[in-house]
C-alpha cells in the first residue's frame, strides 16, 4: 500500500454565526497516500473546500485530529501551520490570485524568495508551457494561462502537497483540458500528491482515487483501476 501522508480522524468543523450553527464537516475519518492525484467531488456545501483548508493548514478543526505525515496539525500555532504551508503545501484556486501590476516570472518570484529550496521562477514557467511568456503581465494572458502561471507559483517551492480548489472551474473546456495535464504532469514528473476539488464529475476519471462527499461526510471512495488522459475528458 502507498505511504500514507495525511490521515483525519473524526474531524468536524462548525461554523458558527449567531445563534446558527453550520457543521461544514462531521467526523471525516480519511487517508491520502503520497504521490496520487485525488479528486474530492460533491454539492456545493458538502464540505470539500473546507477539509482542503485543514488539510493545508489555513484552518483548523473544531473537533478531531489530524495528521501530515507524522506530524500533527490539530493543536499546531499560527506560526507553525505558516511553516508547515511554507515548506511543504502548493495551492491552486479557481480564481488565480495573481497581483496584475507583476509580470508571471515577478509572480511566482513571491514564493521562490521565502521558500527554503526552490525552484528558479523561469524553470517553474517552463514545466507549465510559459517560457515565452514570463514577461507578460496577467492582463496580457488569458484565463487558461493565468491558471498556469499560478501553478507554477505553486509548485515552484517544490511542495509535497498540491491542493487545487474547482482549478478549471473559471475556464472552458479548452483552456481546462490544458490545466488538468500540467496538474497530471507535475504528479507523474515530481511525485506531488495532488488534491482536485471539481464539480465537474468526468475529470474523476484522470484520478487515482476519488472521494465523494454530501453533508459533511464522506459518502464513498473509489479507486480507479483505469485512468483516462485529460485530453479524453468530456466537458
Amino acid at each position: 500500500m502507498a505511504d500514507v501522508i495525511f490521515r483525519t480522524r473524526a474531524v468536524t468543523k462548525i461554523y458558527e454565526t449567531g445563534d446558527v450553527k453550520v457543521h461544514a464537516l462531521d467526523g471525516v475519518d480519511l487517508e491520502l497516500y503520497k504521490s496520487e492525484l485525488t479528486v474530492l467531488l460533491g454539492p456545493s456545501g458538502s464540505g470539500k473546500s473546507t477539509l482542503l483548508n485543514i488539510l493545508g493548514g489555513l484552518d483548523h478543526a473544531t473537533d478531531g485530529r489530524v495528521w501530515f505525515e507524522e506530524t500533527e496539525l490539530t493543536d499546531m500555532s499560527e506560526r507553525g501551520l505558516t511553516k508547515y504551508r511554507r515548506d511543504h503545501v502548493g495551492f491552486v484556486f479557481q480564481f488565480y490570485n495573481l497581483v496584475p501590476s507583476l509580470t508571471a516570472r515577478e509572480n511566482v518570484q513571491l514564493v521562490t524568495d521565502v521558500a527554503p529550496n526552490p525552484m528558479p521562477a523561469e524553470e517553474a514557467l517552463e514545466l507549465v508551457g510559459l517560457g515565452k511568456r514570463m514577461d507578460h503581465f496577467p492582463s496580457e494572458m488569458s484565463g487558461g494561462e493565468q491558471q498556469r502561471v499560478a501553478i507554477a507559483r505553486a509548485i515552484a517551492k517544490r511542495p509535497q502537497i498540491l491542493l487545487c480548489d474547482e482549478p478549471t472551474g473559471a475556464l472552458d473546456s479548452t483552456t481546462g483540458v490544458q490545466v488538468l495535464e500540467v496538474l497530471r504532469d507535475i504528479n507523474e514528473r515530481f511525485g506531488t500528491t495532488t488534491v482536485v476539488i471539481t464539480h465537474n464529475a468526468e475529470i474523476q476519471r484522470m484520478a487515482h482515487r476519488v472521494i465523494f462527499f454530501q453533508d459533511g461526510k464522506i459518502s464513498e471512495v473509489r479507486v480507479n483501476d483505469k485512468r483516462i488522459a485529460p485530453c479524453e475528458i468530456v466537458w
